[in-house]
């Protein structure tokens, strides 16, 4: 089994690791010990800025510093970075083009006993239809360290989505595995069926693929990290050769992964895309695991929807 470690937490060593560059500018919502952006605040002091529970005012100040030619990060919850600033980042980051990378942690219904309110499902919907945004959803560690290297070089406005809870790292030890921003990478063969996943339910499809080669069933499974831009190839791709798709997502079935790729399979290749995901209800306070669960984020329920999906092929 491979490393637990939360995705914010990777994010955060990763952000210190590469943090080096001058142009580097770092500003956090008073979370610092939550997002870990902690790391980069001990370590650059002087390019670190905390402007307190004012979450509009710190999209502002980094735009400020992005108009001056500065790479800037900010952090705070997703619920917050989504939902609380949506009108800056739209307006003051997206709209003229600025290099801010917006980090939303404690994503999803992992969130635990934070509750409804603060479990965004609805984040990736959000930021994808920015005009302009790159809209990024790691599954592990190792994936994230790739993503923060990749955010630093890329120009333009990044929303970087992150989740509070451990979950083991997986990409590191398969063959062949290469990150690169605006394209997928298939982690597992197979001609049955397609499993598209995005974040921490990367893990959860390949233990659905197992469950569903004990049956005779061969699933690809796809980590579609970036979901905006999105790559168009690989899901075409896997629509011809399989014939039947099932997305997977701790995110609201509408607008997230799961629409995103149904867009390019309708316009594209039409095959059966069966969407798995938050049923489009509010979560409740309860532990990570036990949410998980209640909501049907499992590997036994990706399994169903695979089943229903390559039923439904012609």
């Amino acid at each position: 089994m491979g490393e637990v470690i939360a995705t914010r937490e990777a994010y955060g060593r990763a952000l210190c690791e590469f943090g080096a560059d001058e142009n580097i500018m770092v500003f956090d919502a008073d979370l610092t010990i939550c997002t870990m952006s902690c790391y980069f605040a001990q370590k650059y002091p002087e390019r670190f800025f905390n402007a307190g529970i004012a979450e509009c005012n710190m999209a502002g100040m980094a735009a400020g510093a992005a108009s001056c030619g500065k790479t800037a990060f900010i952090h705070t919850f997703a619920m917050f970075a989504a939902g609380r600033i949506y009108d800056q980042v739209r307006n003051s980051i997206a709209y003229p083009g600025l290099n801010v990378k917006v980090v939303g942690t404690h994503a999803g219904l992992s969130v635990g006993e934070d509750g409804a309110t603060h479990q965004c499902i609805e984040d990736l919907s959000l930021m994808r239809t920015i005009p302009g945004m790159t809209v990024i959803c790691p599954c592990d560690a190792n994936e994230t360290r790739e993503v923060v290297k990749a955010m630093i070089d890329y120009d333009g406005p990044c929303y970087l989505r992150l989740g509070r809870s451990g979950v083991e790292n997986i990409t590191d030890s398969i063959p062949g595995y290469k990150f690169e921003l605006g394209k997928g990478a298939q982690l597992k063969d197979g001609d049955d069926v397609t499993i598209i996943a995005t974040g921490l339910m990367v893990q959860e499809a390949l233990k659905a693929a197992d469950l569903l080669a004990a049956e005779g069933i061969k699933a690809r499974v796809i980590d579609l990290h970036t979901i905006k831009p999105i790559d168009k190839d690989i899901i075409i791709k896997a629509a011809k050769e399989t014939g039947a798709i099932v997305t997977t997502e701790e995110h609201n079935v509408i607008g997230g992964l799961g629409a995103a790729v149904a867009e390019v399979v309708t316009e594209s290749c039409p095959v059966p895309v069966v969407k798995h995901g938050v049923e489009d209800v509010f979560g409740h306070s309860g532990t990570a695991e036990a949410l998980m669960v209640k909501y049907g984020l499992t590997p036994e329920k990706i399994v169903e929807k695979a089943k229903q999906a390559i039923a439904l092929k012609k």
